[in-house]
């Protein structure tokens, strides 16, 4: 059963909506300090909603970047077909090769008998 990309996809939106979130932060920080006083709390507040959606980011772009890595290698992961493909694909590859053999032995034996 293959993977579905829509569960990737979505996963992929929510990182740039993250990323918006992040970029959003970063500014009502820029915007807080360039006033005379800034209010400390909601700087703090700001900066640690800034670092915890860079963290989420950060580990959800490793996620992404585990399992498209495990996918381009042929590494067997959640909902793919491709390893199991793959190794088929190369047991049909040693029984034509075992055929061809078998049949050069055959003929060598029959070769033999003849003379």
């Amino acid at each position: 059963m293959a993977t579905e990309p829509e569960p990737r996809l979505r996963a992929l939106e929510d990182i740039e909506r993250e990323i918006y979130a992040i970029l959003q932060n970063a500014g009502t920080v820029i915007l807080k300090l360039s006033k005379e006083k800034p209010n400390k709390w909601l700087l703090h507040r700001h900066a640690v909603a800034f670092r915890a959606s860079v963290q989420h980011v950060e580990a959800e772009l490793s996620a992404q970047t585990r399992y498209l890595t495990q996918v381009a290698t042929g590494q067997p992961h959640a909902g793919s077909s491709y390893s199991s493909s793959k190794d088929c694909q190369m047991a049909l590859q040693r029984v034509d090769y075992v055929h061809l053999t078998l049949s050069d032995v055959a003929r060598t034996c029959e070769q033999m008998l003849e003379t």
